[in-house]
């Protein structure tokens, strides 16, 4: 509620301050750029981000899971891949959410590399979608007037009490906000033609390719700056329809967000692991490439699109019932072009490059070299880092995060039986470090897990997502403990070792057994965290084992207890063979915790 109150809240001051005769635009003839311009622009643009961050926020939510399902299932093939790019960026209106996500299931191995470059390609062509709202919306219609119904529509939703109503409101209310920061910008960019600054700027493109280089620089930094495409593409698209820039200009700056929005992603993998990173660097090269050719041929582009785009002018002119307001037809005509050209550019890209994936793949493999933390045997996390992001795309890689949790523990069985069964003491002592090195692996896994799952705490959260990130935490907890048994073992064997102390050949032959049985548990375990999807898992086998476990532990307790009273049967090395024996038990019950933690039990 309190996060809702500040969203609403936020949004009202930021409607009374744009409202405000103080900050209002300028009238436009004769007008100066000033200071106040200046800030306004700033302003409408945040009321931009912000609407678009909320709409953005909104959609993940109320349909996260869809979203990842999609993801996982339509991306069989680069081709596939694609077209699921586009269609999830042209629902969430946000090409950094879609190039993030695809990282992040590449760092959680649900995605190869050559299955991620189709998405973000998918995801390039997605966001020209964006460019379109804006050029066929944003100047011709007051969308002031579809905004305050969008608004009176949305909040009622968003204090819903039913999740996907409440989330769905969300996309709503920031869908009004922002074709309201759109609006605020558009009346913000004081008309300028022929002043000295338009002159200025024509003034500088008149160096051939050298200038058309520039502008993409220019490009590249507002995105980078602003951290989002669509954010860029819409002050592009501002400043062509009030005058501010040239065609070709911005058409060269819409290429250097292309570049631009790639920094997104290369973020998003700097806490990754190798692959993660190599799908950013696919991404980067991607748009890199397609931007250096088309930067030769940038003036024929921009004729052929002038002569398509005026050849349909009538399609766009075609609805009269709209609101319009007094606009200069040619600047109008302009964001259109602008607009065809963003979309020819990307889809023109996909299909030279769609082929040459496999290429792309092998050089982002040679720029980003593994290293060893990549080896089979990394410890520590490998698939969350700090930075958070929704709680809807943190599930898969927390997911994953807790099956690779299982198997650094599952092999603490290993380095056990190993302690146990050796008879060199230099072996053993390596066994011991090694327990002991694990048990402090286990321990800060569960304290970052965990500190991680905290933070996604602080954001609102679905009902489902919320049962799987209790599930996560509850197996972390489990997995923690048994890596305390495992140490607490080793500490147990170490003071037999100083006592002299020796297991007849049937206590090594029970222990040996018992721990067959639980390395059997671990390996269904394992599979269990493993599966995609917990509500697909099984516990039946895993309980199986458990009740095998705990008969072994019995009939191994009755015939310690009827051996006591010999006189040939070591009591001092007899208890550390119960406890042990116990200990193990004790390991397959927080085993099947975790199976049980898995499908919603605890």
């Amino acid at each position: 509620m309190k996060k809702i109150l500040t969203n609403v809240s936020l949004s009202l001051m930021l409607v009374i301050l744009f409202t405000h005769p103080a900050w209002a635009g300028s009238d436009g003839e004769g007008s100066s750029f000033g200071f106040w311009d200046g800030v306004n622009i700033l302003g409408a643009l945040a009321f931009f981000i912000y609407g678009m961050k909320l709409m953005s926020e909104g959609i993940q939510r109320a349909a996260g899971s869809q979203l990842r399902n999609i993801l996982r299932s339509m991306t069989k093939n680069r081709y596939l891949g694609v077209f699921t790019g586009f269609l999830i960026t042209a629902l969430v209106q946000s090409s950094s959410a879609t190039t993030v996500m695809t990282v992040s299931f590449v760092n959680a191995g649900l995605l190869s590399l050559v299955e991620s470059a189709g998405v973000m390609m998918g995801a390039n062509i997605g966001t020209t979608v964006t460019g379109w709202i804006i050029a066929l919306l944003g100047f011709k219609v007051k969308l002031s007037a579809y905004s305050i119904p969008l608004l009176a529509l949305g909040v009622p939703m968003h204090f819903s009490n039913k999740g996907k109503l409440k989330y769905w409101g969300e996309f709503l209310i920031g869908f009004a906000i922002l074709f309201l920061g759109l609006s605020y910008l558009k009346n913000a960019v004081p008309d300028i033609g022929g002043s000295d600054a338009l002159a200025w700027i024509k003034g500088f493109s008149d160096y051939g390719i050298l200038s058309r280089i520039f502008f993409v620089f220019v490009g590249a930094l507002v995105t980078i700056i602003v951290q989002s495409s669509s954010a860029a593409m819409a002050i592009t698209l501002t400043l062509v329809y009030a005058g501010w820039l040239p065609l070709d200009v911005a058409a060269a700056m819409v290429l250097g967000e292309n570049i631009g929005t790639t920094i997104t992603a290369e973020l998003a993998s700097i806490v990754g692991n190798t692959n993660a990173k190599r799908s950013a660097r696919i991404h980067s090269m991607f748009n890199i490439i397609g931007v250096s050719w088309m930067v030769f041929l940038l003036p024929w582009a921009m004729e052929l699109i002038t002569m398509v785009v005026e050849n349909f002018t009538h399609i766009f002119e075609s609805n009269k019932k709209l609101k319009v307001e007094d606009l200069s037809q040619e600047n109008i005509m302009n964001t259109y072009k602008l607009a065809a050209f963003h979309t020819l550019f990307n889809i023109t890209n996909v299909l030279l490059l769609l082929a040459f994936v496999p290429l792309l793949v092998k050089a982002a493999v040679w720029s980003v070299k593994g290293s060893e933390d990549d080896a089979d045997d990394q410890q520590g996390l490998k698939f969350i880092g700090n930075a958070i992001k929704t709680p809807e795309l943190a599930t898969v890689e927390l997911q994953k995060e807790a099956a690779h949790f299982g198997t650094v523990v599952s092999r603490m069985s290993g380095f056990s039986r190993t302690l146990i069964n050796e008879t060199e003491v230099k072996k053993q002592k390596k066994m011991l470090k090694k327990l002991k090195k694990y048990e402090k692996i286990s321990d800060d896994m569960e304290k970052e897990i965990t500190e991680y799952i905290t933070k996604l705490g602080s954001s609102e959260i679905t009902p489902k997502t919320s049962m799987r990130l209790r599930s996560v935490l509850n197996v972390c907890n489990d997995l923690e403990r048994i890596g305390d048994i495992y140490f607490q073992i080793s500490k147990t064997i170490e003071l037999k070792n100083e006592e002299n102390a020796y297991f007849t050949p049937k206590q090594r032959e029970n222990i040996n057994t018992m721990s067959d049985m639980v390395d059997n548990a671990f390996n269904v375990m394992v599979a269990n965290l493993q599966t995609p999807r917990y509500d697909d898992v099984d516990k039946s086998e895993a309980e199986k084992i458990e009740k095998k476990i705990n008969k072994l532990r019995n009939e191994f307790k009755d015939e310690h207890l009827s051996n006591l009273g010999k006189p040939d049967y070591n009591v001092k090395s007899a208890m550390i063979y119960n406890n042990i024996i116990h200990s193990l038990e004790k390991v397959g019950d927080h085993i099947i915790n975790v199976t049980e933690a898995v499908v919603g039990e605890i």
